[in-house]
């Protein structure tokens, strides 16, 4: 008789088997009714943990973890739920860190690199120490998504967001509207140091200015990341005597917060007042939000698989290496 090995722990368990390497080493990142699931298999199997030793001696985690700022975010969560979607089925289980600060990403992630405590790491838009990270272990798989900070090391996906500023500005622009606001999210200095809300500002002011066309400071804000400061601050650019005929949310979430404004001043959309975002989280279809989309879900999935090639084959092609992501503008109803 065949002696059972972690596979078909996890198979049993119907979990992953990095799920089951955690209950082994007694792991507390695993829930208390997985771990149960996961014993009750290891019994009827009569499985032995010192076979699954030296299953794991050849330094497989078969976990892939996930550093990133701000797991509520709708962008972020739709980019994890590709992600999730590609690893479905296959022996990789996904571990997230939550990053607040610098200082906590740059123990975490000398933590995860130096430790092997994943097969490989997904980095969401925050700035790494890419030579630091790479001297300490160069043989780490790294998949860097949406990066602040260009990185020459690593596989890449990136977000022209300049371009997608100057996208929004002509779609407002095509749409007759030459009075045109601004609002971004404001970054912090102890902050990661991210530049999309200000890239897709310098996109924004472009485009005004190759046309001829002025930026009002007095219609352009930087609020804190919120519907509600942006619902703020849309109320403050609105009800100047002279106000602008649209604006540009550089988020979404923003953007929600730009309609509740108008209704709040008894604004029509789009007849008083055109409204377009940038993301097309899943919330901007049910608010029939116009929007530039960004594929999210897409860069997630091309993320993973990605990763999956280079677990299986030790190396990404060069022409895969850099991947800039496709924008689109969504034509829904408040333009």
């Amino acid at each position: 008789m065949r002696t059972p090995t972690i596979r078909d722990v996890a198979k049993r368990a119907g979990v992953g088997v990095g799920t089951v390497s955690r209950v082994l080493n007694g792991s507390d990142q695993v829930r208390e009714i997985t771990r149960q699931r996961v014993l009750v298999a290891i019994d009827e199997l009569d499985f032995s943990p010192n076979s699954a030793a030296r299953q794991l001696s050849g330094g497989k985690t078969f976990t892939i973890g996930v550093v990133s700022p701000f797991f509520t975010f709708p962008s972020f969560v739709e980019r994890l739920s590709g992600i999730q979607d590609v690893l479905d089925g296959t022996d990789y289980d996904l571990t997230l860190y939550s990053i607040r600060s610098t200082a906590q990403l740059r123990r975490r992630l000398a933590g995860l690199v130096l430790q092997n405590r994943v097969d490989g790491l997904f980095i969401l838009a925050l700035p790494i120490s890419e030579e630091e990270t790479y001297d300490a272990n160069p043989d780490l798989p790294i998949v860097v998504v949406d990066d602040t900070v260009h990185v020459r090391r690593y596989p890449h996906l990136l977000i022209d967001n300049f371009r997608g500023g100057q996208m929004a500005t002509d779609y407002l622009l095509k749409h007759g509207h030459t009075r045109l606001g601004f609002i971004g999210d404001r970054v912090e200095e102890e902050s990661f140091g991210f530049t999309s809300a200000r890239d897709r500002f310098d996109g924004f002011k472009d485009r005004l200015q190759a046309t001829g066309l002025p930026v009002n400071p007095n219609w352009c804000r930087f609020c804190l990341h919120g519907e509600d400061h942006a619902r703020q601050a849309a109320r403050e650019i609105l009800s100047q005597p002279e106000r602008p005929t649209a604006i540009f949310a550089a988020i979404d979430t923003l953007a929600f917060g730009v309609l509740g404004a108008a209704s709040d001043l008894d604004l029509r959309v789009p007849e008083d007042l055109a409204v377009i975002g940038f993301d097309d989280i899943q919330a901007a279809g049910f608010a029939k939000l116009t929007t530039v989309r960004q594929h999210l879900f897409q860069s997630g999935q091309l993320s993973a698989q990605l990763m999956l090639d280079w677990l299986r084959t030790g190396y990404v092609p060069a022409d895969r290496w850099t991947l800039t992501m496709p924008l689109e503008i969504v034509d829904r109803s408040t333009v």
